[in-house]
């Protein structure tokens, strides 16, 4: 951890009783920040959850992707996909804030107050502690018009494939026959983050009435040397497995480049599932909402070097 050679240097704590002090300091001047410059300094603090330690949790923390302190509103975007749009980039209005005593106190409209010890770890990463929880987390700040998209998108893509009911093969592309020629539709079940379900239906099939041929479990490796590809396995309950190089289009849309027929197919997502912040909304205006209860897990990767072949 950087010190005085960065922007930020002090921890604040709720020991510093009436006062947040951060020091700004340079060779001409010292500054120090209030604790509420601090957390609005940025319009977004991405969530990086697998840095999280500690053994509790605040589930509207683990719950989303990025965080915004703004004028007393607490915001949140617990969706990968349309983030960027919803709120005008900011996500969903889900609390208010306030900062007092050197601490960061949130008031969540569902998991209501909770206070958070807040350390600066370089100009733009600071740590969220919660003491009674006893776990921390590490936000990473960004402006809207810098955020890094890919780095939401490819760290947690596991979370970004169960935001559809399904993923319909839209263009299969040059490669050798195969098995995997004939499956249509792919499903990544929120309920975990290993199981897979695989459809032959028809193109064009409604969600409701897909048939699912075949289960099993998947993984995702880090790619050596890549931050933007993923290598992707089907583990069959029959025994097969196939194998991918795992790649983001948009936020509506994946290509799997098959490893061993060479053959390239596109997905689109068909269904988004938009996580939301109450049981009432839940109920109401959305009633198939099926990851309505989802939060992240730390995700530890395995890592693949890509076969030169493919390159």
């Amino acid at each position: 951890m950087k010190t005085l050679k960065l922007l930020f240097a002090i921890i604040i704590t709720g020991t510093l009783l009436n006062s947040c002090t951060t020091v700004y300091q340079d060779s001409y001047n010292e500054y120090q920040p209030t604790l509420e410059e601090v957390v609005s300094e940025y319009d977004l603090w991405y969530v990086d959850y697998h840095r999280t330690s500690g053994n509790g949790d605040i589930p509207f923390v683990s719950r989303a992707f990025t965080l915004s302190f703004l004028n007393g509103i607490l915001y949140a975007n617990n969706n990968i996909v349309a983030i960027g749009r919803t709120g005008n980039g900011l996500g969903i209005d889900v609390g208010t804030y306030n900062t007092f005593n050197g601490l960061l106190e949130t008031n969540h409209d569902l998991n209501g107050a909770n206070d958070f010890e807040v350390t600066i770890l370089s100009n733009n990463e600071i740590i969220l502690y919660n003491r009674r929880q006893n776990v921390s987390y590490y936000l990473i700040g960004y402006s809207i018009r810098n955020f890094n998209y890919d780095k939401l998108f490819y760290e947690n893509i596991e979370y970004f494939l169960q935001e559809y009911e399904a993923w319909g093969k839209i263009e299969t592309r040059d490669g050798t026959p195969n098995n995997f020629d004939d499956e249509n539709y792919l499903e990544f079940t929120p309920n975990n983050i290993t199981t897979f379900r695989s459809s032959k239906d028809n193109f064009g099939t409604q969600i409701d009435y897909i048939r699912w041929s075949y289960v099993g479990g998947y993984e995702v490796f880090d790619v050596t040397g890549y931050e933007d590809l993923k290598i992707l396995t089907l583990n069959y309950d029959g025994g097969d497995i196939e194998e991918f190089e795992l790649s983001v289009t948009n936020e509506n849309n994946i290509r799997l480049y098959h490893i061993s027929s060479k053959t390239t197919y596109d997905f689109k997502g068909y269904g988004f599932l938009p996580y939301l912040k109450s049981e009432k909304n839940v109920k109401t205006e959305i009633p198939t909402v099926r990851n309505n209860n989802r939060k992240r897990t730390k995700v530890e990767r395995k890592t693949k070097v890509r076969r030169l072949e493919n390159i």
